[in-house]
């Protein structure tokens, strides 16, 4: 469903529109619901719109090869799947998410990583889907997701075109914008490829955000820059904490910083249009020689 806009809970997200902010939660709690819910409260009060998890079946998801590899974790020796599943969140949890994300007046959306997850999702009614970059290619994922009807944000991280233009394919009954991506944790500089925003919005016309892994805020603030109307980053209360992820999040005193230093450039990008400001005839008057 090829646009330049589409909206999540109601509000336009997409070109020359106040950038949308996701910040990605993912599996930073690791497994504390309350450890969760103080990252939601410092997503909120950073000034983010949405707070976003990820939603797994373990036992689906972990391939077999790997279920039983030992994994050294906080809670001690345990195989891949018990990690996994230990740090999962089902009914329960997501029911105190639901109502923690009212409470605070953000949107709350996760990545559903397999086909009963999608399922699960839908029954909360979330206002959107994320489509991880690791799933883009996981086509019967894809048509399940299609199904719901609901905006999508398509992740494009590890994927090459022919593998986007595939995916995009399979969600062509849903509002969908797209992410750049680079699924390297954390990304360096070199492996940005900033200039690929422009790339996805040339040729697929619907709004391009972005996802960020890099350290650092320089970045996803040229990303923005760039036309980005999406901006997602993973966010920890500490990135010394423990966890896949942690490196490649922002603590919450550069997210608030982030959103606010993006807001500056929304307004300081303008219209294009060029014109003399009244500030600036005072100053011709006093250096200009001739009018």
């Amino acid at each position: 469903m090829a646009s330049d806009q589409f909206s999540i809970s109601g509000r336009a997200v997409g070109p020359g529109l106040p950038t949308y902010f996701v910040a990605e939660i993912g599996i930073n709690h690791n497994g504390d619901l309350e450890t969760a819910k103080r990252l939601m409260s410092a997503a909120a009060d950073c000034g983010a719109d949405a707070v976003k998890f990820q939603k797994r079946t373990p036992t689906i998801c972990v391939p077999p090869d790997q279920q039983h590899v030992q994994r050294d974790t906080p809670w001690g020796l345990m195989t891949y799947l018990e990690y996994k599943e230990r740090i999962e969140f089902g009914q329960s949890e997501y029911e105190q998410i639901a109502r923690h994300a009212n409470e605070l007046g953000v949107d709350w959306f996760a990545s559903p990583w397999d086909v009963p997850s999608v399922a699960f999702l839908n029954e909360f009614d979330v206002c959107c889907l994320k489509v991880a970059s690791a799933s883009v290619t996981d086509l019967e994922l894809l048509e399940a997701i299609n199904g719901s009807g609901r905006p999508v944000i398509l992740s494009t991280g590890m994927s090459t075109m022919e593998q986007i233009r595939t995916a995009v394919g399979h969600l062509s009954d849903v509002p969908l914008a797209l992410t750049h991506a680079t699924s390297t944790y954390p990304c360096p500089p070199e492996q940005l490829n900033l200039r690929m925003i422009e790339t996805l919005q040339r040729e697929f016309r619907v709004p391009v955000g972005y996802s960020g892994h890099e350290t650092g805020l320089g970045p996803t603030m040229a990303a923005a820059a760039l036309g980005a109307c999406i901006i997602e980053r993973h966010i920890t209360l500490d990135r010394a904490m423990w966890g896949t992820d942690q490196a490649a999040s922002v603590e919450p005193l550069g997210f608030r910083r982030l959103i606010a230093n993006i807001r500056t450039i929304e307004v300081a990008l303008g219209d294009g249009i060029k014109r003399v400001y009244p500030e600036e005839l005072l100053v011709a008057k006093k250096l200009r020689t001739r009018p």
